[in-house]
């Protein structure tokens, strides 16, 4: 029989401060109140997250994403840099939600370390605020999980879920996208947040000095640029004419992202003359030597959003989404899709 042990333990000595991760939530709580919205029930600090949805709805479909910030994070790690990875994590979900009509409602984050530093994870949580006012959706819980062992000092990571809902009727699935429909580029606000393992690469290769001038701001502050909220002005848009399709320009960029919502007999024909590759893509195909086909399958390549309506709408979309701060591109149309054809041509 084992003999009762003289040493007393308490669960900071396996590592978990419960103060610490209790001063977060003190700290929390006045970011989160500001992203309060129409249909939240009580606040921060409850097992669950109450939302009404709003009577506005007539036949109301929940919309849900999920995802990450992926290896942007270790460069956050590397720079000390915590304090924009938070809108990227909104960001990557309700641009997500969005390009099928949803408005966000709601989102909940997950962040998890070794150790909690309160100042590091305060700064991530405010970013995350800021993306959920940008968005207009409520900030309406999460959780905190310190695990000794489980992951290097000074290092953690996040993930992040929306949820929006959309009238039934008005579900953008790219099943109304017809030939000669028109595709506009809105411009990003930097790589986003997917490709980072590539960019991370890239700079080992190169071993630029990331605090020097990169065309007027330090190349870090360029790299490190969080992924741009496109929620209020598409939303605006959809109320005012039809948008037939949109998609998010993530992971597989341009050329894998644009048939997902096309139909088989489509493809949509890009010309990668309508749109200057900005100066940090230029930099990365340079010194990474990335062909251009592997750059339009990983990188944005400066455009976050396209968005895709009819040739009569072009031009009023265009006008509406400039006027809303945008930067609007006319980057390609729609046509028959021959036999063999890819889905998204960049010629």
């Amino acid at each position: 029989m084992s003999q009762p042990s003289n040493v007393s333990l308490s669960y900071r000595d396996a590592g978990v401060d419960i103060d610490a991760g209790d001063a977060l939530v003190e700290a929390i709580k006045p970011l989160a109140k500001r992203t309060m919205r129409e249909g939240v029930l009580g606040g921060i600090g409850g097992f669950g997250g109450l939302f009404e949805i709003s009577k506005k709805f007539k036949e109301p479909v929940l919309v849900s994403g999920t995802d990450g910030v992926g290896t942007k994070l270790k460069l956050a790690f590397e720079l000390n840099r915590h304090d924009t990875v938070g809108i990227d994590l909104v960001a990557m979900s309700v641009n997500d939600i969005l390009v099928q009509g949803a408005e966000p409602l709601f989102f909940l984050d997950y962040f998890a370390c070794g150790k909690l530093d309160v100042a590091t994870a305060t700064a991530v949580v405010s970013g995350i605020a800021r993306g959920c006012e940008e968005s207009g959706c409520a900030l309406l819980g999460g959780e905190t999980a310190e695990m000794p062992g489980m992951y290097p000092d000074g290092e953690y990571d996040l993930a992040g879920f929306a949820v929006g809902a959309v009238e039934k009727s008005q579900i953008i699935d790219g099943s109304k996208i017809v030939p000669g429909d028109v595709v506009l580029g809105l411009a990003s606000s930097g790589i986003h947040s997917n490709g980072y393992s590539l960019v991370r690469k890239i700079i080992q290769v190169a071993k630029p000095d990331l605090e020097a001038d990169f065309h007027g701001r330090k190349l870090a502050d360029v790299l490190m640029a969080p992924t741009r909220l496109y929620v209020k002005p598409l939303l605006a848009l959809m109320q005012a004419m039809e948008v037939k399709g949109l998609v998010h320009i993530t992971g597989g960029g341009l050329v894998e992202n644009i048939p997902r919502v096309l139909q088989d007999g489509l493809t949509a024909v890009l010309d990668a003359t309508s749109w200057t590759m900005p100066p940090l893509f230029q930099w990365l195909q340079q010194h990474g030597g990335v062909l251009d086909a592997e750059m339009h399958r990983v990188f944005n390549c400066g455009i976050g959003m396209t968005v895709i309506v009819s040739k009569e709408n072009a031009d009023a979309a265009m006008a509406q989404l400039q006027a809303a701060g945008e930067t609007v591109y006319r980057i390609g149309a729609i046509r028959v899709r021959a036999d063999g054809e890819a889905q998204t041509i960049v010629a």
